[in-house]
């Protein structure tokens, strides 16, 4: 199995934060960001091929991440025109390592428990997480479901929907099937969107099941509050 972490947004909401770095690094404590977080959780879970599509400041990231971790196996795909388009165009740009994977998917900000990601990775079946616990989000992801399927993903949708987290496990099959939709958007210039948007067009094609975290850690740190949520949320966990 390989990862797939998506790192090419601007990170705007990070104010300053995000004025000389991707905000995958900024710094929960010092000397600690997400994405080392991320590559650490991996590692240990035994997942060292990891494929990370980046966007503003790549060349910082990636040499920060090649010598902090140099037991990774690390293919960068960097997005030139990161400002114009969505993380759906930085997969297509990827397109030709992604295919015939199975995958750990995730996005560039977002922060986990490792066991956590342990049930993701030991799914038997492709998954999503969700949370039942959380009340739906206003501008975040959500899932629809169909039983346990997921049949739809996006910020829109609140009727038959839980709170979601962008992290999946894919099976080949199932990521062969999005990936295939995922470029052909692409390929007629629909690379503002989602790639979720391309996941609801086929979602009967596929298999993918909510993987129900009932309150475990899992969130985006996508802003300020973010931030500060998850700086109190590591310092516990280091107690």
């Amino acid at each position: 199995m390989k990862a797939l972490i998506l790192n090419s947004g601007l990170g705007k909401r990070m104010g300053e934060l995000t004025a000389s770095r991707p905000k995958c690094m900024v710094e929960i404590v010092p000397g600690v960001s997400t994405v080392d977080l991320q590559i650490e959780k991996l590692l240990k879970c035994g997942i060292s091929d990891i494929i990370m599509t980046t966007g503003p400041f790549s060349e910082l990231l990636e040499g920060h991440l090649t010598e902090r971790f140099p037991q990774a196996r690390f293919t960068f795909v960097n997005n030139p025109i990161y400002d114009k388009t969505n993380y759906i165009y930085s997969i297509y740009l990827a397109r030709e390592v992604l295919k015939d994977q199975e995958l750990v998917s995730m996005h560039g900000d977002l922060a986990f428990e490792t066991d956590v990601l342990e049930t993701v990775l030991h799914s038997q079946t492709s998954v999503m997480t969700v949370d039942s616990i959380l009340p739906l989000p206003e501008k975040d992801f959500k899932a629809v479901y169909e039983g346990e399927r997921v049949v739809k993903v996006g910020i829109e949708f609140f009727d038959s929907a839980v709170a979601a987290q962008p992290l999946y496990h894919l099976t080949k099959e199932d990521w062969n099937t999005w990936l295939e939709n995922i470029i052909a958007f692409c390929e007629v210039g629909t690379t503002s969107v989602y790639a979720e948007n391309a996941f609801n067009e086929i979602s009967a094609q596929l298999n993918v099941k909510m993987l129900d975290l009932k309150g475990k850690f899992c969130a985006e740190v996508d802003n300020l509050e973010d931030l500060e949520r998850f700086r109190s949320h590591y310092e516990l966990l280091k107690k």
